[in-house]
């Protein structure tokens, strides 16, 4: 599974490692993703989503019914539906 943050979209970057001498490598730089469980109180079931830790401080301010509609509506969650 991709790494992809399911509410921001999220996804891994691509950048240098640049050296002492400033040679230059190829990295990636990872988004900070957790699996976490959310309880919707709408439908009264959990659900587990793979979030950023900046998705985790938007859910905890907006509430995780707000959050689910505004990434379903742009196209990022699918598989979680609301009532």
């Amino acid at each position: 599974m991709a790494r992809v943050c399911e509410v921001t979209g999220k996804r891994t970057q691509v950048g240098n490692n640049v050296s002492h001498a400033n040679n230059k490598t190829k990295r990636k730089f990872y988004p900070n993703l957790h699996k976490k469980r959310f309880f919707i109180p709408s439908t009264g079931e959990w659900v587990v989503m793979k979030v950023s830790t900046t998705a985790l401080r938007t859910i905890n301010k907006n509430g995780i019914e707000q959050v689910i509609r505004e990434a379903h509506a742009k196209g990022r969650l699918r598989h979680i539906k609301l009532a």
